[in-house]
């Protein structure tokens, strides 16, 4: 009896010792960002025909989340959204920004703030899009504030998107490679003297635009906005997913000895899709197809980085995407003509843009070696909740009041979900509460005429049961009009609160 007791002693001792190792555990934290990625892009999820092995890799040995939300169909509000904890539609600036002052205040509660606080070296390689400066920009001197005022310790980044200018890195305030005899100059509005443009010079062009993308012309493609010198400093297009690569990797090999948070912000599959010579026609579907190969590969170098300084059992890696897919958003690709049986949004409704399901729902996975076990989870969960979820697991005392704490599910896939979620598209809002989908009703167009997806807008209200309608294809404000009352109290509160 007494042996027996000793056993059961034992045991209980090595419990304790193993969950305070748990417990104990601070690890680095590494978001990696996709743009324009879609829920059916990612083959782990059974949905498109796509054939993405690194990210399902990642995604088979962790928690593979099918109910996961960016905040926002658009890109700069879900990026606010992430790195504060606070829905975008609270703050009128935080919408799709060019060329903007920057839509966080310095004052602000941040994710690299909340690091920071608790002994973490931070660090943004890759897209920012989230506004620079305070006013006009001068590119030719420090340019502040930035990623770095509001908590990164090093920041690496393109300034806006692929298909605007300036098409530099920034590298903390400064832009990467500038020749001080060449300045850069930049506007939005009016070209400057003698430079090509893109609908006045097609012949210099080897990407032809469709809509919007017809100004200043750099490596034969054709932005948004107008720019001037600053040869020495642009970006080879081609080459930027191995250039984001190499300074994410060289970033974790020089902090593998204390503790980082890392936001790799990847600027595929948002155009102009350029992938390497090495990936061109590989997928068969086309650019699109080939630079989210190229993206996926490298997600696969960066784990293989990992794994080779020995952190993936103190890493905690999360893959999402900033929103829904787009097939034609700008330019002439073939995203369209190649894209063959493959379904970006899956068996979802509507993509980029959108109030509806595919606007939002994109692949959220969330993978800690030897923590987070091999799990689907249909829990809801928001972008917004990796604020408090991320400060709990790190035991910081920082929090926001918009963002959940689903740290238990983000490492379990178990324990309690979000209940509801506002959405938001283009200044539009909806609701997600549970099962449902609440839209009130807007004016305006339902499809957009460029990208051809639908908006979600309608001039009577929505209501769909996820349920037995994960399509919404059948709104039920006719028969659901408990329901729809309900849902319209609940949104109305939120929204004005």
């Amino acid at each position: 009896m007494i042996k027996l007791n000793l056993k059961i002693l034992s045991f209980l001792v090595m419990l304790f010792f193993l969950a305070c190792k748990t417990e104990n555990k601070t690890p680095n934290v590494i978001i990696i960002y996709a743009d324009d990625l879609g829920f059916g892009d990612v083959s782990a999820y059974n949905q498109g025909t796509l054939n993405t092995p690194n990210i399902d890799r990642i995604a088979n040995e962790g928690i593979k989340f099918t109910n996961g939300h960016s905040s926002s169909a658009t890109c700069s509000p879900s990026r606010y959204a992430l790195l504060t904890g606070s829905y975008p539609w609270r703050n009128s600036k935080a919408k799709i920004s060019t060329g903007a002052s920057m839509i966080i205040d310095t004052n602000q509660n941040t994710l690299p703030k909340m690091f920071k606080e608790n002994n973490y070296s931070t660090a943004i390689i890759g897209k920012w899009h989230l506004g620079l400066g305070d006013g006009q920009i001068n590119y030719n001197t420090k340019i502040s504030p930035g990623p770095n005022n509001i908590g990164f310790d090093y920041s690496y980044i393109m300034p806006d998107t692929q298909d605007r200018v300036p098409t530099v890195y920034i590298e903390d305030g400064y832009v990467k490679n500038l020749d001080n005899t060449d300045p850069l100059y930049v506007n939005f509005k009016e070209n400057f003297d003698n430079q090509p443009t893109g609908d006045k010079n097609p012949e210099m062009l080897t990407m032809k635009w469709h809509h919007g993308h017809y100004n200043s012309i750099v490596n034969g493609i054709s932005r948004i906005g107008f720019m001037k010198g600053g040869k020495k400093a642009y970006w080879s297009d081609i080459d930027m997913a191995d250039h984001f690569l190499n300074k994410a990797k060289s970033y974790i090999t020089k902090n593998k000895n204390k503790p980082f948070f890392l936001f790799y912000s990847m600027q595929q599959p948002h155009v102009p899709r350029t992938p390497h010579p090495r990936f061109k026609g590989k997928s068969g579907m086309g650019p699109r197809g080939d630079v989210i190969i190229e993206a996926d590969w490298c997600i696969g170098q960066l784990y293989k980085t990992l794994e080779k300084e020995n952190l993936l059992e103190n890493t905690l890696i999360i893959i999402s995407s900033d929103n829904g897919p787009v097939l034609n958003d700008g330019y002439y690709d073939d995203a369209v003509e190649k894209i063959g049986n493959h379904t970006p949004s899956g068996i979802l409704r509507g993509g980029k843009y959108s109030l509806y399901e595919a606007g939002t729902r994109v692949p959220f996975i969330s993978y800690w070696k030897g923590v987070t076990p091999s799990k689907v989870s249909n829990k809801l969960i928001s972008q917004i909740d990796l604020f408090n979820s991320l400060s709990s697991i790190i035991k910081s005392k920082i929090k926001t009041s918009d963002s959940n704490d689903l740290s238990q599910l983000l490492l379990s896939g178990n324990g309690k979900e979000r209940e509801k979620l506002i959405l938001e598209a283009s200044g539009k809002t909806a609701l997600k509460y549970k099962n449902w989908i609440f839209i009130p009703p807007y004016k305006g167009k339902a499809v957009s005429t460029y990208t051809n997806v639908e908006l979600g807008r309608s001039n009577s209200y929505q209501l769909y049961d996820l349920k037995t309608d994960p399509s919404q294809r059948e709104n039920l404000i006719d028969l659901k009009k408990e329901k729809l009352i309900e849902l319209n109290e609940i949104y109305n509160k939120i929204i004005n609160n």
